[in-house]
């Protein structure tokens, strides 16, 4: 029934002239989550890889903590055929079956291109063929499209040169023109634009069907990075909301860059976010650490709370800085963040917040409650390190 609706919906608006259609309700009604293979495996990616990831979400429990979408990102593409349609190269043999594959764990799959003539890693995108290649992700079973701007730049400086206003009409129009196609498929595909921003693209994502879009450039895994990207995301929580979120890039947890204090403090500054969490790591080598962070259902009930809004900084105060999220049921999520290489000690004034003194306060990386003392909690925060509570009334 929801095909068939959706396809309707198509139907009325080609004969409307393309009017952007408003998200599905149902798709991303949270912020996706899942594992992605660019971070760790990048160009090395294969069909192996991908049913082991699988498989791995599984065991280890991801799948059922709510990481569902199993993402190839860049090197999967073949060539077309005479008709122009695109094919898998030989990493990839039979893609249909690699999606019956993840869809028999209980998981959904995901893929990558482009509105340019080639991707980052220099194979054929989309441009040109989107009607095509929509039709092939549907017919193949793909339930998620990263979108990557990449060689689409080089089409903008060929026809709108120094023109940023027509730059920018021709790139919203190449996301939307994919979105149509998306939804001519009558198949529900939640699209992710990654074009780093440009345009101030958390205002205008939702209109051409975004169900996310990257606010930032690539992630690494290092704490500086990581830190600039999260913590540059301050003002942008009401863009955020139930079908299309802001997206501050994949995690890096695992990965090995950072200790696993900075890893806590990319997991609950994303959870605080409302941001999608695509795990980048290798699923298969996962320390228990690793698995204690990823597999933190309190923070991550944070991160998938229903009431959808993102959250934003309260306050700073030198290299500290509190963190708030409004959660459903009058609860807040509060992250208190040590920017430092030394240790400091945060007080959370609990009415600075709009809570009373005997509100409960719940540690989700202790997994323990804590007490407020006349209002206010006071807490030694590691460096680089975060202490994340739950308020509720």
């Amino acid at each position: 029934m929801l095909n068939l609706r959706l396809g309707v919906t198509a139907f009325i608006l080609a004969a409307l002239g393309g009017v952007a259609l408003a998200q599905d309700p149902t798709l991303a009604a949270t912020p996706p989550m899942g594992w992605n293979s660019w971070n760790h495996f990048a160009g090395k990616v294969d069909d192996a890889g991908v049913r082991a990831a699988a498989d791995a979400m599984v065991a280890t429990g991801m799948r059922d903590a709510g990481y569902i979408y199993v993402n190839i990102d860049d090197t999967w593409e073949g060539e077309r055929d005479a008709q122009g349609f695109i094919h898998s190269n030989s990493k990839f043999p039979d893609m249909k079956a690699l999606a019956d594959y993840v869809h028999s764990k209980g998981l959904k799959l995901g893929i990558y291109s482009g509105p340019g003539p080639k991707t980052c890693a220099g194979y054929d995108a989309s441009y040109g063929h989107e009607e095509q290649d929509a039709q092939t992700y549907a017919k193949w079973g793909i339930d998620y499209l990263k979108y990557d701007l990449c060689s689409y730049r080089m089409i903008l400086r060929q026809q709108a040169g120094a023109d940023r206003q027509k730059a920018f009409e021709m790139e919203k129009a190449a996301y939307e023109k994919m979105h149509q196609a998306l939804l001519s498929t009558g198949r529900p595909i939640v699209f992710s634009l990654c074009q780093y921003g440009n345009f101030d693209v958390w205002k205008w994502g939702a209109e051409v069907g975004g169900n996310l879009w990257r606010t930032t450039g690539d992630i690494n895994d290092t704490y500086e990075r990581m830190a600039d990207i999260g913590f540059g995301q301050l003002g942008l929580a009401k863009y955020a909301g139930p079908g299309h979120w802001n997206d501050p890039d994949m995690l890096e947890v695992g990965n090995g860059g950072m200790t696993d204090d900075e890893y806590r403090t990319h997991m609950s500054l994303w959870a605080i976010l409302a941001a999608p969490l695509l795990a980048g790591n290798d699923l298969s080598t996962m320390t228990d650490e690793t698995k204690a962070i990823l597999l933190n259902k309190e923070v991550i009930a944070v991160d998938q709370d229903r009431l959808g809004k993102q959250g934003d900084r309260a306050y700073a105060d030198g290299m500290t800085e509190v963190w708030t999220r409004p959660l459903s049921n009058g609860a807040m999520a509060a992250g208190f963040f040590n920017r430092d290489t030394e240790p400091h000690s945060v007080t959370l004034k609990l009415q600075e917040i709009g809570f009373g003194r005997n509100a409960k306060l719940r540690d989700l990386w202790k997994h323990e409650d804590v007490t407020a003392t006349h209002g206010n909690y006071t807490v030694m925060v590691p460096p680089h390190g975060v202490v994340m509570l739950k308020v509720s009334r």
